[in-house]
């Protein structure tokens, strides 16, 4: 309960701007929750499809390979897909490349969109902070012209403080809204690459084959 008293009083004394900076705290915390969801979601697809398909390319069973990539749920499988098709009508390792690339580019924008918008909030959050602080000790220092000499110095005290706290306020917002957008970057990128290297040796595996034909062909 003295924890909980200690936060709402420092809330309290950080003034108005500390309510936008709650409301950067709070959309810090659902783009991160949401990114995280995401990308785990599809890390673990990721990783069962390329569990099962590795036997598969070694073996070069494009049948196989198809059917478990028409059932699987992974970006990746969507990619791998379209490699499938190209080869139906042309195996040459260099459409293969084309139909991956593509592929590729229509699936990465959704393992890279919103992370960005934690670096936007996490210097929306920094800037709130000095801008409280600095609307708070002119506040301070104007209310100290008509004050009475004697209050003068618990006048400036008080002003000082509360400035401070949303400067403070804003940094604890800022800082961990930081090292969130670095953590899901360098997590976006462990994937995208590992998605690029599955692309690599996926068109290896199958290129120069005879065209895939389908069992109604």
């Amino acid at each position: 309960m003295n924890v909980l008293t200690v936060i709402v009083h420092f809330f309290q004394q950080g003034g108005v701007f500390m309510y936008p900076i709650a409301l950067v705290l709070l959309a810090v915390v659902a783009v991160s929750a949401e990114r995280l969801l995401f990308l785990l979601t599809a890390e673990r697809e990721h990783r069962a499809l390329l569990t099962a398909l590795a036997p598969l390319m070694a073996r070069g069973d494009l049948p196989a390979i198809d059917a478990l990539l028409a059932a699987s749920p992974a970006a990746i499988a969507r990619v791998l897909e379209g490699a499938i098709d190209r080869a139906r009508v042309d195996s040459r390792r260099s459409e293969l490349e084309i139909a991956t690339e593509q592929g590729l580019m229509d699936v990465l924008p959704a393992f890279e969109s919103r992370t960005h918008y934690l670096a936007t909030l996490s210097n929306m959050s920094t800037l709130l902070g000095l801008l409280g602080t600095v609307l708070g000790l002119i506040g301070a220092f104007a209310a100290l012209g008509a004050a009475d000499p004697a209050q003068k110095a618990d006048l400036l005290s008080s002003g000082v403080s509360e400035a401070m706290n949303c400067t403070a306020f804003g940094l604890m917002v800022a800082i961990p809204a930081l090292f969130l957008h670095a953590h899901m970057q360098s997590r976006t990128t462990r994937l995208i690459d590992s998605l690029e290297s599955v692309c690599s040796r996926f068109v290896s595996a199958i290129s120069g084959r005879p065209p895939v034909r389908t069992a109604a062909a």
